[in-house]
């Protein structure tokens, strides 16, 4: 398949620019094999039965994106993941002439410089920060802000609502530079009510980097290559999600995130090992998955490698079909937008 397969157009006014309030107010496509029903969020535990179990993505949003100077060019920095040699992998812009051993001064970072350690042909670099540990934290929150998508309009910088709204619930351990926007839509009354109805609900964690900004350059789609993002299983959570499978309940992702986690850990039975690792798994019709039986996730950017991993999941023919019905309901697109709840071809 090639990379034109996944194209469509997208009236600009059906881009959020905000979310739902209050959160599970959000519209819900369901979409089956047969049909397409026009739900809302709140409508989840009516939709989902007794024994299945609910798999949230639980990564924590930090401000990413960073301003740099040296000399008299200004460098965006996009913090993507610290590597183990205690460097930064970072995207870089309008940075053609940093090189290797030069010195950038972060603005409002009280202090903080990053010393450029190597560079790529795509915009990636590897940086060394003269802070570390709290520091290095304390620093970023005084210099640092959220990367919020291209497409959501914004005058200036992010607004403090947005510090609020691009944020889940779920959000414990720090890392992702985007939320996990289908995680975006739940409530702790929303929570309440699926755990009512006998649903259970089990943490894994995907730190977003910054390759999800990044569009797909290659038409083959073969060729293309997946950024690499960490991610955790706890053996308590492997735990809960086999015994739910066991006792016949329905695994559902919430979001691709959370799917691409446990397909990563998942074995040919589809049981969840415990995992810890980096995973670049990138998911095109034809794949077999193993360890997701319904997916709940947003609508996703035309040519991007998560409307391939949705068409793999429910069929290109299903997608095709349910994005057009979401166009013309007027259905909120993107990652503050609605959502739709995917059962599998």
């Amino acid at each position: 398949m090639n990379l034109a397969d996944f194209d469509y157009a997208l009236p600009a006014e059906r881009i959020a620019a905000e979310p739902a309030r209050p959160r599970d107010a959000a519209r819900l496509l369901h979409v089956t094999q047969a049909e397409l029903h026009d739900c809302r969020i709140a409508d989840l535990p009516e939709l989902l039965r007794r024994g299945d179990c609910l798999v949230v993505n639980d990564t924590r949003v930090i401000p990413a994106q960073l301003t740099g100077r040296r000399g008299d060019a200004v460098i965006g920095i996009t913090l993507d993941r610290p590597m183990d040699d205690g460097t930064w992998r970072v995207l870089l812009r309008n940075a053609r002439r940093a090189r290797p051993g030069e010195i950038i001064t972060i603005d409002r970072g009280e202090g903080l410089t990053a010393t450029v350690v190597s560079r790529a042909d795509d915009g990636a670099a590897r940086l060394r920060f003269n802070a570390e540990g709290d520091a290095f934290r304390t620093a970023l929150d005084a210099a640092g802000a959220l990367a919020l998508p291209p497409y959501i309009p914004r005058d200036a910088s992010v607004t403090t609502q947005d510090q609020a709204d691009y944020q889940t619930m779920f959000a414990a351990h720090e890392g992702a530079v985007a939320a996990p926007t289908a995680g975006l839509h739940f409530t702790p009354a929303l929570l309440e009510a699926l755990a009512a109805k006998g649903i259970t609900t089990a943490r894994v964690t995907l730190h977003v980097g910054a390759g999800t900004f990044l569009p797909v350059r290659t038409e083959t789609l073969a060729d293309h290559r997946m950024h690499a993002e960490r991610c955790i299983i706890t053996a308590a959570t492997a735990a809960t999600i086999n015994a739910a499978r066991t006792a016949g309940g329905r695994i559902v992702a919430v979001g691709t995130t959370s799917l691409r986690v446990l397909e990563t850990a998942a074995a040919a039975d589809g049981t969840i090992m415990p995992w810890s690792g980096e995973t670049d798994l990138f998911i095109l019709p034809g794949y077999r998955f193993r360890a997701v039986d319904r997916l709940l996730t947003n609508f996703h950017l035309p040519r991007s490698t998560l409307l391939m991993l949705v068409a793999a999941f429910a069929g290109h023919d299903r997608i095709k079909t349910a994005y057009q019905h979401a166009i013309a309901q007027h259905y909120r697109f993107y990652s503050y937008g609605d959502a739709c709840l995917l059962e599998p071809a």
